[in-house]
């Protein structure tokens, strides 16, 4: 008999594809929407149960019956830490609940993260190791961790596997879509130095398989895994990549020194705080964006589960600006 896969924030970019890479498996699939969440297309067959983490009879109908889940859904902009954690700790906590209650059986829960939960790594090329000692740099990042603290309180009980994805690109994405649209026009404007920094990066597709591999893995239970790219790239790398599909023939280079970025992110996130909504940019998030070492080592998860980013940055960028061109997004 197909198993049962319980998938939140499947409204969402990575949501969205992961749904895809499950229906062409064949598995029965399960979705727990928000009520003012939109549906989109959905593949043929997913069972949709409508509600709020905060109800116990919508938690109960949405993990009753089910083999795994893939816990997705989340915030990244909030306007302070108790907003962030009403996004990402509480849900957790009721999902818990939930699963104790009416699921004891639970073969796993996977949670997906962040990189930013473990924070930058001290240089570009190994990375940031799953054994290493987190450092968020972010209100964002620390909600993270927190939420991964109360998986792993949880591990004794259910059977929890944590994924900490670093950024994610491809069909659907609007945040690196930023970046193409800027290379399409000949510039590219970067906070921080940008010659200096280097980034781990995961093709969405990729991660989709890398995201069931571990939740399936009997190695994985009570393990956090980096899903990334087999190594760590620079701003020279994408440009590269880019150049051939986007057809630019000169580009403009400019660093934003970091004491700019600070400074728009002060005044930025002022303006969102007075009206108590999450701004672009803050302080907060401005400190992510000037580390140079976002990198993360493909190491545990080449080991433990056999798994490798298939899609060469060539390849993964063009296929994503393919689809932006035919969406008219770019």
């Amino acid at each position: 008999m197909s198993e049962t896969i319980l998938v939140t924030g499947s409204s969402g970019f990575i949501g969205t594809r992961l749904l895809q890479y499950l229906a062409e498996e064949g598995v029965n699939i399960r979705i727990l929407l928000r009520v003012e969440s939109g549906v989109g297309v959905l593949p043929d067959g997913v069972e949709i149960v409508r509600g709020s983490f905060s109800d116990p009879e919508t938690l109960a109908r949405a993990v009753g019956g089910v083999d795994r889940i893939v816990h997705l859904a989340g915030v990244t902009k909030a306007v302070d830490e108790s907003g962030y954690d009403a996004g990402n700790v509480m849900p957790l906590q009721n999902l818990f609940a939930a699963i104790r209650k009416h699921n004891p059986d639970l073969k796993r829960f996977l949670y997906i993260s962040s990189l930013t939960a473990a924070g930058p790594a001290s240089e570009g090329m190994r990375g940031i190791k799953e054994s290493d000692s987190p450092h968020p740099v972010s209100a964002y990042g620390r909600s993270k961790l927190r939420a991964e603290s109360l998986c792993l309180e949880h591990a004794a009980r259910i059977p929890v596997t944590i994924v900490r994805p670093p950024a994610v690109y491809g069909p659907g994405d609007r945040d690196v879509l930023q970046v193409f649209l800027m290379l399409s026009r000949g510039v590219l404007v970067l906070p921080g130095t940008a010659a200096k920094q280097r980034f781990s990066m995961i093709y969405v597709d990729d991660l989709a398989e890398g995201i069931m591999m571990a939740a399936r893995s009997e190695e994985a239970v009570g393990r956090t895994y980096y899903i990334t790219s087999p190594r760590s790239l620079s701003w020279d790398d994408v440009i590269t990549a880019s150049k051939p599909v986007l057809g630019f023939s000169k580009l403009y280079k400019l660093s934003l020194p970091q004491s700019f970025v600070f400074f728009l992110g002060t005044v930025i996130g002022a303006a969102g705080s007075l009206l108590g909504k999450p701004a672009l940019i803050n302080r907060d998030k401005a400190n992510e964006l000037v580390q140079n070492y976002w990198v993360c080592s493909p190491e545990r998860a080449l080991h433990d589960l056999g798994f490798t980013a298939r899609t060469t940055l060539a390849d993964g960028v063009a296929k994503t600006v393919d689809w932006y061109q035919r969406k008219g997004w770019l």
